[in-house]
């Protein structure tokens, strides 16, 4: 699958636009792109900003005990999060989800993390796609796709509140799961909008 696209960047025109749609201040969305991506939804090719998740990647070959083996021989998978570091690089982790796509191309599409949400492609029906494909190609063409995956995201998961009331920690929580307090996503969060603010 060939991930470059428009790769079209964000103005400050449509981060304004969309947390007002959310009903949140620019600065608390701006804090939130700012921790997941640098601000950045694309790398350096033009590809979007991406995470290959192996321990995702496992638990949806679970009903294919020949591919998800191929995949644990290719050291793409195991059960448990952690049992090795992330790729250093998007030029390796590009590596690594080419190498899945080889293998399952839905499961390896639905085990990564894309763009400047981060929202992982299992998610893409909260994300507002009706197939983990359609996120994909969005997020290959715009900053702005990828903004309103994420926001999307957001409103469904009702953290819409919590970027109201800068409750940095129980949006952490809830966005990036129980173990957020380990890379202090809630300080980041906090630190990110009171530079924007």
């Amino acid at each position: 699958m060939d991930f470059t696209g428009q790769a079209i960047k964000l103005n400050d025109g449509d981060i304004a636009q969309a947390a007002t749609d959310l009903g949140i201040e620019p600065a608390a969305l701006h804090a939130v792109l700012s921790v997941e991506t640098g601000g950045s939804g694309f790398d350096k090719a033009g590809r979007p900003k991406a995470l290959f998740e192996r321990h995702y990647f496992y638990r949806f070959l679970q009903s294919d005990s020949a591919k998800q083996q191929t995949a644990v021989d290719a050291g793409l998978a195991y059960p448990k999060w952690g049992e090795k570091p992330y790729p250093k690089g998007s030029d390796a982790v590009y590596a690594e989800i080419s190498a899945a796509c080889d293998i399952d191309l839905q499961a390896a599409l639905k085990a990564t993390s894309w763009g400047l949400g981060q929202i992982m492609g299992s998610n893409f029906q909260i994300a507002g796609c009706n197939s983990v494909q359609e996120m994909v190609e969005q997020a290959k063409e715009s900053e702005a796709n990828q903004l309103k995956q994420m926001c999307s995201f957001i409103k469904k998961n009702g953290l819409v509140d919590e970027l109201q009331n800068k409750d940095w920690a129980g949006f952490a929580k809830r966005y990036n799961g129980p173990s957020y307090a380990q890379n202090q996503y809630d300080v980041k969060l906090a630190s990110a909008y009171d530079k924007y603010a």
